[in-house]
C-alpha cells in the first residue's frame, strides 16, 4: 500500500528540492573529476574511435588510424567543456533516475512501486545499451568509411576536432535515447494500448520508417551509413514485439 504518512505541499516540495540539490551537486563532483582527468577521459574514451588499436578495427582486422586537427582558437577548450558535461550526464544518468524513482516511490502502492522500479532499471539498461552500441559499434563503421573515402586520390581527407566530436557525440546520445522504445512499447502494452499482433502486422512499414529514421541519423545519407545504422533499429524493433503483449 502507499505511504500512510500523510504528508502535505510544502513536505513534497521541500523532499523535491533537496532531491534537486542531491542531483547538482552529484553532477558537480563528476564534472570536477572529469575535468582534471582529461587525459584519460579523451586519450582512451573519446578519441579511442580514432587510434589504429581501438578494439573494432583490431576485430575485423582493419588498419586504421587517422589525424585530428584544430582549426579555431578556442574550439578546444570548448569542446573540452562540452564533452566534459555531456560524459558527467551519461554517467550520472543512473543516479538521475534514483532520484527521481525516490521521490515518486512514497506516492505508490507496492505493486505500482515494483513495476515503476522495474521500469526505471530497464529504461537505464536499455540507455547505455544504445549509448555502447552508438559509440562501440556505429560510430567507428561511419568514421572508417568517411576516412577512406574520397572523390579524388588528389584530395586528401584531413578532419578537425569539432566534427569528430560533434558527429561522436549525435550518435552516442541519439542510440542511447532510439534504444528507449522498447520501454515506451512495454508501457503502452501494459496499458492495453498496443498488442503484439500490431507491432507484428508493421512490420513492413517499421522497415520504411527505420530508413527514414536511419537517413536522418546520419549526416551523410550514404547507403552503407544508412545501413548500419539501420540494422541496429529494425533489431530494436523485433526485440520490442518479444516484449509486447499477446
Amino acid at each position: 500500500m502507499a505511504q500512510s504518512t500523510e504528508m502535505t505541499f510544502w513536505d513534497h516540495l521541500e523532499d523535491l528540492r533537496k532531491s534537486i540539490f542531491r542531483m547538482i551537486a552529484v553532477f558537480a563532483a563528476v564534472v570536477l573529476g572529469l575535468f582534471f582527468f582529461k587525459d584519460f577521459l579523451f586519450g582512451e574514451v573519446i578519441l579511442g574511435p580514432s587510434k589504429a588499436d581501438f578494439f573494432l578495427y583490431r576485430l575485423l582486422g582493419t588498419d586504421f588510424s587517422m589525424e585530428l586537427v584544430n582549426l579555431e582558437v578556442a574550439a578546444q577548450f570548448i569542446i573540452h567543456m562540452k564533452v566534459t558535461f555531456l560524459s558527467a550526464l551519461v554517467l550520472t544518468f543512473p543516479y538521475i533516475i534514483y532520484e527521481v524513482w525516490r521521490f515518486i516511490a512514497p506516492a505508490l502502492y507496492d505493486n505500482e512501486r515494483k513495476a515503476v522500479r522495474g521500469a526505471f532499471l530497464f529504461a537505464s539498461f536499455l540507455f547505455y545499451l544504445g549509448v555502447l552500441v552508438g559509440y562501440a559499434l556505429i560510430f567507428p563503421l561511419m568514421l572508417n568509411f568517411f576516412a577512406g573515402y574520397q572523390v579524388s586520390p588528389d584530395i586528401p581527407n584531413t578532419f578537425s576536432l569539432s566534427s569528430y566530436i560533434s558527429l561522436l557525440t549525435s550518435m552516442v546520445l541519439t542510440f542511447g535515447i532510439v534504444f528507449e522504445f522498447p520501454t515506451v512499447v512495454v508501457a503502452l502494452s501494459a496499458l492495453g494500448l498496443l498488442k503484439k499482433g500490431m507491432l507484428a502486422g508493421f512490420r513492413r512499414y517499421a522497415v520504411l520508417v527505420v530508413a527514414v529514421l536511419s537517413a536522418a541519423i546520419t549526416p551523410s545519407g550514404d547507403p552503407f551509413t544508412m545501413l548500419v545504422v539501420s540494422v541496429p533499429l529494425y533489431l530494436l524493433y523485433e526485440f520490442s514485439i518479444l516484449l509486447c503483449r499477446k
